[in-house]
């Protein structure tokens, strides 16, 4: 499987002196610079169809001329995984992630993952890097994902989320009753004996979880929480690391705190509750083509409606199960 990309740009004569690799980045702003890069090496992105080293200086006025055949990335095999697709045209792909569904293979999940599940929808995606995978969800958060099924919608989606423009909120429930909104900067870095977890780190990267409250129950806490990072498991430590965990989160909760007077029901749900409550509510972003602001919004899953309707119950006393 592969697909060939044939460009040629002329290297302004403002653009002499300076680095090919410079260059090519500012004249092929679809591609991103580690992709321009490895075809320079390769020899797919020649001067004057001359192979070229990424740090040779240009003069200005050569063609930069761009061979470049895209080839199936990974050994990764389509699935028939059924996937809830809120938005799709030829450039992005923005999907609705059940939990129990793992993003990317690994270790321990080298097939059945969402990875596999859209291969299988789009073949070609095979030929992008992770398969236009741009941002992950842990396995049992559910919500709102996009993937990028070009190399320049993949572009444009990355430095959306690194210059910190592309918009993403969550709902989650988290144990204890938080008395207002807030905001938690603390730098996230790969825990120092436990090496699937993370943790607040001092030698971390920079993160930034905003918080506001939608509901107070007796014991718990509704709210939604908006990303200007996007650091593995960030809103999971922040919350964790400020004393109010998410129900379910077996990782960064370090009991299930059920407190006196609780109903029965109640008490179940939360032993029962299998999965970290975080859900990707709402998502936003600069459509990579049109440039046109889009968002998309999608419902609670039913297990997190069950959990808000029994914490609900449980607050007025109709909890007689």
């Amino acid at each position: 499987m592969s697909s060939r990309i044939i460009e040629s740009i002329q290297v302004p004569f403002d653009m002499g002196n300076k680095r090919l690799d410079q260059v090519a980045a500012q004249l092929f702003p679809d591609y991103s610079r580690s992709r321009l890069q490895q075809w320079i090496k390769d020899g797919q992105l020649t001067v004057d169809g001359v192979v070229k080293r990424g740090r040779d200086k240009l003069v200005g006025g050569e063609a930069l001329i761009l061979d470049a055949e895209l080839v199936a990335e990974g050994d990764w095999q389509p699935q028939p995984i059924p996937l809830d697709i809120v938005f799709e045209d030829e450039h992005i792909l923005v999907i609705n992630k059940p939990a129990n569904l793992v993003v990317h293979p690994a270790a321990g999940n080298p097939d059945g993952t969402l990875l596999n599940g859209l291969i299988h929808h789009a073949p070609h995606l095979a030929e992008i890097p992770r398969a236009g995978i741009v941002h992950r969800l842990d396995k049992d958060t559910t919500g709102l994902m996009v993937v990028a099924k070009t190399l320049q919608a993949q572009a444009s989606l990355v430095e959306q989320l690194q210059d910190r423009s592309m918009g993403r909120e969550y709902e989650a429930v988290v144990q204890g009753h938080m008395t207002g909104g807030g905001k938690v900067d603390e730098p996230i870095g790969r825990h120092g004996t436990q090496r699937t977890r993370m943790a607040v780190s001092p030698t971390g990267k920079d993160a930034v979880t905003h918080y506001r409250v939608l509901h107070k129950f007796p014991s718990h806490t509704y709210i939604r929480c908006k990303l200007e990072t996007g650091r593995t498991h960030q809103i999971r430590v922040h919350l964790s690391h400020i004393g109010y965990p998410l129900v379910g989160d077996a990782t960064y909760a370090a009991r299930t705190r059920l407190v006196k007077g609780i109903g029965p029901k109640l008490r179940d749900m939360l032993q029962g509750f299998g999965r970290q409550a975080l859900h990707a509510k709402a998502l936003g972003l600069i459509h990579p083509a049109t440039q046109e602001w889009m968002e998309w919004e999608v419902e609670l899953p039913e297990d997190f409606i069950s959990l808000l309707e029994c914490l609900d119950e449980d607050a007025h006393g109709t909890d007689l199960a």
